[in-house]
């Protein structure tokens, strides 16, 4: 797992992740200050449209930036009032995220080619365990909004209407509204952002859709970013080594192995990640 920026150190870590993020926001709006004034004195009227169009650029880069600060310093802040505390689990990055939604659950996946996860950070256990189900049914929220590559919502009976497996299930864990936004830069969707049970005033806003946006061209698909989100996310990794595994024992495709996979941790009601665990080290056999 990713500790950011190289770091032992995670506070010290958030703290330079934001003090950059501040430093490329000031950046980005003096570029736009400078097309601005450009803007004034352009000779014509194409010109200053030109160096308009540039201008709200950089301030939409600058305002991204700005906002992925903050959510760092929010998680600075957590990490050092947690140092001192005993027997606490450490903060999560996707904690803050989760609030920025005006939610207490979120939670974030990346997906591969047939949209399947690749891997999961969440703010809770609800949202975990929420994302788990889609995992293991092959439906919901943030399997629409990759495919589909737009938001998708649903609240109270349209959970069931719209997934008939995962909305039964999703709501027996007191989830009544979801929403879903496509991480997407450039036309290439990598994953979504979802959010379980977000304060009325949020909803149909543009704030889930600005808060993934930050993440995708921050942390997600930046170079100086951190996919794994400060070590807070869980890699589907070892349940694709079992299905390979599972797929040699049983002499049939790893997709169909995969299943079998979460057919048995659904019937469970455990995770992919630990019935894999179990196939690995010899302890579980399928078929």
């Amino acid at each position: 797992m990713a500790t950011g920026g190289g770091s032992s150190d995670p506070t010290a870590s958030a703290e330079r992740r934001a003090a950059a993020a501040r430093a490329r926001s000031a950046h980005e709006t003096s570029s736009a200050d400078q097309h601005e004034a450009l803007a004034k004195g352009a000779a014509t009227e194409v010109g200053r449209d030109v160096h308009l169009r540039m201008a709200a650029v950089h301030r939409s880069t600058a305002a991204c930036h700005t906002a992925a600060a903050r959510l760092h310093e929010d998680y600075a802040i957590r990490l050092a009032g947690w140092a001192g505390a005993t027997n606490t689990p450490r903060p999560l990055f996707m904690t803050g995220v989760a609030a920025a939604c005006g939610t207490r659950s979120a939670a974030l996946t990346l997906v591969g080619a047939t949209f399947d996860q690749l891997s999961l950070a969440a703010s809770d256990e609800p949202s975990r365990a929420a994302q788990e189900l889609e995992f293991l049914l092959g439906e919901g929220p943030a399997r629409d909004a990759t495919s589909q590559a737009r938001a998708v919502t649903a609240v109270g009976s349209a959970l069931t209407d719209r997934w008939p497996g995962y909305g039964p299930a999703v709501t027996e864990l007191g989830i009544d509204e979801v929403t879903a936004v496509p991480l997407s830069m450039s036309g290439t969707c990598v994953g979504a952002l979802t959010i379980f049970d977000p304060a009325p005033r949020l909803a149909g806003s543009d704030t889930f859709a600005e808060v993934a946006d930050v993440l995708t061209r921050t942390m997600i698909l930046n170079p100086e970013g951190d996919p794994e989100l400060y070590g807070g996310t869980d890699l589907r990794a070892m349940v694709h080594q079992a299905a390979g595994m599972v797929s040699v024992q049983l002499d049939c495709p790893v997709a169909d192995a995969l299943e079998l996979i979460k057919a048995r941790a659904f019937t469970e009601g455990t995770s992919a990640h630990a019935v894999a665990e179990r196939i690995l080290r010899g302890e579980l056999r399928l078929g």
